[in-house]
């Protein structure tokens, strides 16, 4: 297909967002107090910038999480335009119009079947329609946008629910403080929507370096017959953390001709306060264009970038250059610009 024929092509433009932040919020003290963590919420803010994070009731399950968020993201296509909250839509997006549904996550309900396919049926999208899970663990999301616009590019699919969902307090380790302040439960979706205005997702990019595998992992599984918690090296994991997240957005600029200056918004992975403000340091944007709402709800894994942006997102105005990039386990990492 010619260069042309590309540029003519439909790309996937985020038209609702909406997410799911389980329960009520746990400050730092009362998880001290609750898991005995050996640790205090000065430490906690300082550290890391987390004040709280949600987690899932004993009865709920990532699937449950992803089909709130999942219904919240359809309901804000029908009361307004993302880009612009004054112009009502003309017509709701339903389950019904979905075509396939990407679920990035690295806690499914089942090791089988799909959780999207759990979510397919929750949500009433009709049978035939695409529904699969994506796992590249904190980039599972960035990967799963790539993957949606791709399919949209190709007219495979015009309406795709791109999920991050998690409930990562089902795999920590309450005795290892380096690890269990930094996680919580939720999800948040974006729904994409053909479109031909030269709006959507722009260029994405997707990188994975298996030889730091253990830097960042779970140690159990099906292969091991044990249930396992989250393991981390947080020095190399801070240190790659901001150079390939700063790396991915820079890629995506660079090969959409935009530079820094010209970007509006980035929406980096929510981790770590410290990552985040690095990145922007790296990357020469002021704080004010860089997306943190890790304070809210800790780091969620591949739900972290939806969340971020329905939360805020009256802050993204039509025709903005928005750079989102991610960085997890594997080690996984990527970056997406999208012209809103």
């Amino acid at each position: 297909m010619g260069h042309e024929a590309m540029h003519q092509l439909p790309r996937g433009r985020v038209i609702g967002a909406g997410h799911y932040l389980p329960g009520d919020p746990v400050s730092n003290d009362a998880l001290i107090r609750s898991k005995g963590v050996d640790s205090d919420d000065a430490w906690i803010q300082k550290r890391t910038g987390i004040a709280c994070r949600h987690f899932a009731a004993a009865e709920e399950t990532t699937v449950d999480l992803a089909c709130h968020a999942l219904q919240h993201a359809l309901d804000s296509t029908a009361t307004c335009d993302l880009a612009d909250k004054a112009k009502p839509t003309s017509k709701a997006v339903t389950a019904a119009d979905v075509d396939a549904i990407i679920v990035a996550t690295t806690t499914p309900n089942n090791i089988f079947p799909s959780t999207a396919s759990l979510l397919q049926h929750r949500i009433g999208a009709r049978i035939g329609s695409m529904a699969f899970d994506v796992q590249a663990v904190c980039a599972g999301f960035v990967y799963a946008l790539s993957i949606a616009n791709n399919m949209i590019r190709l007219e495979q699919a015009k309406t795709v629910a791109v999920v991050g969902a998690d409930t990562y307090s089902r795999i920590l380790d309450w005795n290892d403080r380096s690890t269990c302040v930094l996680f919580g439960d939720g999800a948040g979706v974006l729904i994409l929507q053909a479109d031909n205005s030269g709006a959507g997702v722009r260029q994405t990019t997707l990188h994975n370096d298996g030889s730091l595998y253990h830097d960042l992992y779970v140690d159990g599984g099906v292969a091991t017959e044990s249930h396992g918690y989250v393991v981390m090296n947080g020095r190399s994991i801070f240190q790659h953390g901001v150079r390939r997240m700063a790396e991915a957005v820079s890629s995506v600029a660079t090969a959409e001709g935009v530079g820094m200056a010209d970007l509006d918004l980035v929406v980096p992975h929510q981790a770590n306060q410290r990552i985040i403000d690095r990145i922007g340091v790296d990357l020469g944007l002021p704080p004010e264009k860089i997306i943190s709402t890790v304070r809210q709800h800790a780091n969620i894994s591949a739900a972290t970038i939806p969340v971020a942006i329905s939360l805020e997102r009256a802050r993204f105005a039509r025709g903005a250059q928005v750079a989102l990039t991610a960085l997890g386990g594997g080690l996984a990492w990527g970056g997406a610009l999208l012209r809103w």
